[in-house]
């Protein structure tokens, strides 16, 4: 978030996800957790990332394949990404970059 975004901060809201162990789907029975989860308060801190709209971006960002090449072929099986980046409002995110 830039510091013009005076939007308020909207905590996790924990009620939202399923249980982890819910007996009647039977794989949450070997895969649920043992023990209650420890919770840890998230702050704006740990929600947001980090800021690139002071860098430019360079010709071949946009290309995982192609950025920080040094002249050989990638190694690993190609992964196609599609999607967008959008805040906790749902608006587009300008400027991120992923990695």
């Amino acid at each position: 978030m830039s510091e013009l975004d005076t939007r308020r901060f909207v905590a996790r809201d924990r009620n939202w996800q399923p249980k982890g162990y819910t007996p009647d789907y039977k794989t949450t029975i070997a895969r649920s957790p043992s023990q209650a989860l420890v919770s840890i308060p998230q702050s704006l801190s740990e929600t947001t990332g980090p800021d690139f709209t002071h860098l430019k971006m360079g010709k071949y960002d946009n290309d995982l394949l192609l950025n920080f090449n040094h002249g050989g072929l990638p190694v690993g099986e190609r992964v196609i990404m599609c999607g967008r980046v959008i805040d906790q409002y749902g608006n587009p995110v300008p400027h991120t970059l992923v990695e």
